[in-house]
């Protein structure tokens, strides 16, 4: 199923640059924006990691979960107040910000304050939205349905392209097992570099257990740093991963996010894998 390779190409959101040859970059922050407070204080603490360690840090936080297993479940601030604290956390913590669209009617908004535009898994192929994420000029990070195969994503990605948009990142987050279950097949990281763009791998979405527990999804966080060290050893540019002060108090993907203080150790070890793999890493090994 692969296709010809393509030349890697970088995206940079903000000022953190991506793809090959480029530094091991973390995406991530809370589930949601619980308050306001938290967010800043949750950003900070992340910059504080990251800096530590010299790895690139971009910020992730959802203003509207719309995609919750209930109706009861916590969505967050919503458009113009969510945005508003993404604002402050880019102005006062001084790091790129990233966030869900779930409507074409975000996507102008949204641009205004997000350094990158995503497209959640369960979207990838609304066509109006992935195209009017991509007109806005911003960088548009597109992760990979748990229904789709890698090879499929490079149509998804010529959607944004041919929208005048090639600054595009593709996310890896496990693929549907059964009822309730995800699985990772690490060969989509190479599989999807040969479009040339940069690929992320979501480690904590990638534990899932969709709708596990009935009323909301569950997981295991525990897995969390064994599927990102696979990630990189198999040359992921970028890991993804939702991270909270205490993911069992989480309002949303508790079980699913890793706990700030479990961050280092684990960032350390990608760091470590990441220079073993010397020139071959973020191109798959190829």
């Amino acid at each position: 199923m692969s296709a010809p390779a393509a030349t890697p190409r970088t995206v940079a959101i903000g000022s953190v640059e991506l793809g090959a040859g480029r530094p091991l970059v973390f995406i991530g922050g809370p589930c949601v924006i619980e308050s306001e407070a938290a967010c800043l204080a949750a950003a900070r603490r992340l910059r504080e990691i990251t800096g530590e360690l010299g790895i690139p840090f971009v910020f992730k936080a959802s203003y509207d979960k719309a995609n919750r297993s209930s109706l009861a479940g916590f969505r967050g601030p919503g458009l113009e107040a969510g945005l508003a604290v993404l604002a402050r956390v880019k102005s006062e913590i001084g790091v790129p910000v990233l966030s869900d669209i779930h409507e074409a009617g975000q996507a102008a908004p949204a641009a205004a304050v997000l350094d990158c535009l995503q497209i959640p898994a369960f979207l990838c192929r609304q066509t109006d939205l992935v195209v009017a994420a991509a007109r806005t000029g911003r960088p548009v990070n597109l992760k990979k349905g748990e229904f789709m195969a890698p090879w499929d994503m490079g149509h998804l990605a010529e959607k944004a392209v041919r929208s005048g948009n090639d600054r595009i990142i593709l996310t890896e987050r496990g693929t549907s097992f059964g009822y309730n279950q995800l699985v990772t097949d690490m060969r989509a990281i190479p599989e999807m570099q040969r479009f040339g763009w940069p690929v992320v791998f979501d480690a904590g979405h990638s534990v899932q257990a969709p709708g596990g527990r009935g009323g909301s999804s569950g997981g295991n966080r525990e897995m969390i740093p064994v599927l990102a060290r696979a990630a990189v050893a198999a040359g992921a540019d970028g890991i993804f991963c939702e991270c909270h002060e205490d993911p069992d108090r989480g309002l949303s993907d508790g079980p699913n996010m890793l706990a700030f203080r479990a961050l280092p150790a684990l960032l350390r070890t990608l760091l470590a894998l990441r220079a073993a793999l010397g020139e071959t890493a973020g191109v798959g090994g190829a």
